[in-house]
């Protein structure tokens, strides 16, 4: 087994396999403007989702006070 070999196993099983489902956008794509962005979209809502609930949980640890605050908590600071 050579080098070569390797990688063009990984091609195949990302070309045969896992890019099926964009295949398939690729078809439906080119018929409307939703279809062509609808993955921008679900990663956009994926990462405001991600970002709201990190918000909410810094939110929590704010309220309860269980971060050190003082001066003295970084070397740099004081």
């Amino acid at each position: 087994m050579e080098w070569k070999d390797i990688f063009y196993g990984i091609q195949d099983l990302f070309e045969d396999f896992l890019f099926i489902p964009y295949d398939a956008l690729r078809s439906w794509e080119l018929d409307s403007w939703w279809g062509a962005n609808i993955m921008s979209w679900l990663f956009m809502i994926i990462g405001f989702v991600a970002f709201v609930y990190w918000m909410r949980k810094l939110k929590d640890f704010n309220d309860n006070n269980e971060e050190d605050r003082s001066q003295t908590s970084h070397s740099f600071l004081g």
